[in-house]
């Protein structure tokens, strides 16, 4: 333990694995291993089939870039932390290395939030007003709208850390998960957390709760639209464009929303729930947002082939 002014921080927390299953790590690894190795070999692919081939250099493949280097991120935040608990059973991160990661994990998280929401506007656009969509959705644009994500995700996430460490750690040092979230290190101090819970709803509402709300709204619009259109074929090839965004949405919203409610309610949920969900929600949406887009856009998957024909070629 060290003392720092006013403050007990301790040096370092200690991680969880999978709680009951300790000696089961080892072989627990090679399906996270899989996971991880999906997230990063499909991000790089889609990043690559995307840049090579001009035919996508359009605002739907520019943002599903900056999802798929959102999800590179995230994967590559947890990896380390994960994997070293697994294979070697390295459990001790130092305090600021933990606040570094949490920082990180969560900015990622409302990065991708905003990036889904930013997806969901091109949809509408796409399908509502598809002769003006490339007027108002040019490169500058699509240029400002991601700049404008990461700083308000760098922005309003920043008091966190130093919330963090203004509170007074005393005893219990062990996290609930095998990296370093808001909750779980907040949880652990023994002084009044109620400016770090009162800041932590806000933001999680006025960020990923309004991102949500506005997808919603936004589909809903999308509905309206292809309700009018005249033929059964078009109303289908409209809505068969916003298959995989709708999935991406799901998958990435409905463990986090399910994670803030254990942290916040679920005091009697097992520990094994609660681990289960937090690795759903960080390490299954990188990994299936690649398959999902390489699955159902017809455009990727086709420049796909093309790139592998000419490898064997």
């Amino acid at each position: 333990w060290e003392f720092n002014g006013s403050f007990h921080q301790p040096s370092a927390f200690l991680m969880m694995g999978i709680p009951g299953l300790e000696a089961l790590h080892p072989w627990i690894s090679i399906p996270f291993c899989a996971l991880y190795l999906t997230a990063l070999l499909g991000n790089c692919v889609i990043l690559f089939i995307i840049r090579r081939t001009p035919s996508l250099h359009e605002p739907m493949y520019y943002f599903l870039s900056m999802l798929a280097v959102t999800d590179l991120g995230l994967a590559l935040c947890t990896l380390p932390t994960t994997l070293g608990l697994f294979w070697f059973d390295v459990r001790r991160i130092g305090f600021d290395a933990c606040l570094a990661q949490m920082y990180f994990i969560h900015i990622l998280s409302f990065i991708e939030s905003s990036v889904l929401l930013a997806m969901a506007f091109d949809r509408f656009i796409a399908i509502s007003h598809p002769l003006r969509h490339p007027a108002i959705l040019t490169k500058s644009t699509v240029l400002k709208i991601g700049l404008a994500i990461v700083l308000r995700g760098m922005v309003s996430l920043l008091p966190i850390p130093f919330l963090l460490k203004r509170l007074t750690y005393c005893g219990k040092t062990e996290l609930s998960h095998s990296f370093c979230f808001h909750p779980d290190i907040m949880n652990l101090a023994c002084t009044d957390i109620k400016v770090n819970v009162f800041y932590g709803m806000i933001i999680l509402l006025s960020t990923v709760g309004m991102d949500f709300i506005f997808i919603v709204l936004s589909y809903i619009l999308i509905i309206r639209t292809v309700v009018s259109l005249t033929t059964k074929e078009e109303c289908l090839k409209a809505l068969n464009t916003c298959v995989s965004h709708i999935c991406a949405v799901l998958v990435f919203f409905i463990p986090m929303i399910g994670l803030s409610m254990i942290h916040r309610f679920g005091k009697n949920v097992p520990p094994l729930v609660n681990t289960l969900v937090a690795y759903t929600y960080l390490i299954i949406p990188p990994a299936l947002n690649p398959v999902i887009y390489s699955i159902k856009s017809t455009h990727i998957r086709e420049a796909l082939l093309r790139a592998l024909c000419r490898k064997r070629g």
